[in-house]
């Protein structure tokens, strides 16, 4: 195989995913324990052909999320990724990005768990129709003046680890695709519709095609009370819309706020989907 693989991890053989013709995915690193797939990824950013190149990993001793939270999956069960891009992308159109991993990751998750209702939280949470996590993402740019010169999209997808197999804290918050499938998944599988997810979105975007139509209406944050948490604290209000700079648009009492950071932290009214 002309491909670059890692150590793959024992019982899971990972190679079926890896694309070696395509942009995404042409390269695969696989470990059983690594600090961070987004840390290993950046790295990729700065190698000759890293631009594409995936690493998976089974176990993150220092997996981080949003708002530096710590990113928890068992081995074997997940699916916890990070893909290093040079996006063709002007440092200004750089959250279409964001926009388009998200659409991306729920594709390939309702693939796997057809049937189930399955949306997306502003900014990026895949979560099922009672509002549980199915998915999360953490991306992370680097600017060069006006040029968005690199990205790493860090992906961590619920697979088959049950409900009734987590911690009582998370299993309140969070659902796995086995779960709403009522059948365990294939990750490899799942993997490799989402790196042609990936592709086919990344393609879009750089080609000026934006994802913000399908992301509005992927969006089940919409038209339902919201309290949003930011950098200098929790905004209450509707959920009005979302601009076009990927803003989360607040309908407050002192107006209208258009937030272009934070994660929505509580829901209230309406049904998700």
């Amino acid at each position: 195989m002309s491909d670059r693989t890692a150590v793959l991890a024992p019982l899971t053989d990972w190679s079926a995913a890896v694309r070696a013709r395509a942009r995404i995915g042409h390269t695969l690193e696989v470990h059983e324990t690594i600090g961070s797939t987004n840390d290993r990824a950046r790295e990729l950013l700065v190698e000759v052909g890293g631009d594409g190149g995936v690493v998976l990993a089974e176990v993150q001793t220092v997996g981080r999320g949003r708002r530096g939270r710590t990113w928890l999956s068992p081995s074997g069960l997940n699916l916890t990724l990070s893909v290093a891009l040079r996006p063709a992308l002007a440092a200004a159109d750089a959250w279409q990005l964001g926009l388009a991993t998200a659409l991306a990751t729920l594709e390939a998750c309702r693939t796997a768990a057809p049937g189930s209702v399955l949306g997306l939280k502003w900014p990026n949470d895949v979560v099922a129709g009672d509002e549980r996590k199915v998915a999360g993402l953490l991306l992370e740019t680097v600017m060069s003046g006006e040029r968005l010169t690199g990205a790493v999209l860090g992906i961590g997808i619920n697979v088959n680890w049950r409900s009734s197999e987590m911690p009582a804290e998370i299993a309140r918050q969070a659902a796995s695709l086995s779960s709403l499938a009522g059948a365990d998944v294939d990750r490899v599988a799942l993997l490799d519709r989402l790196l042609d997810s990936l592709d086919d979105e990344l393609v879009a975007v750089e080609s000026g095609r934006s994802p913000l139509a399908r992301y509005r209406a992927a969006c089940v944050t919409l038209g339902r009370e919201v309290t949003v948490d930011t950098a200098t604290g929790p905004v209450h209000g509707t959920a009005v819309g979302i601009d076009a700079s990927g803003s989360l648009v607040l309908e407050t009492p002192g107006g209208r706020v258009a937030l272009s950071a934070g994660e929505v932290a509580s829901v209230r009214g309406g049904s998700p989907a």
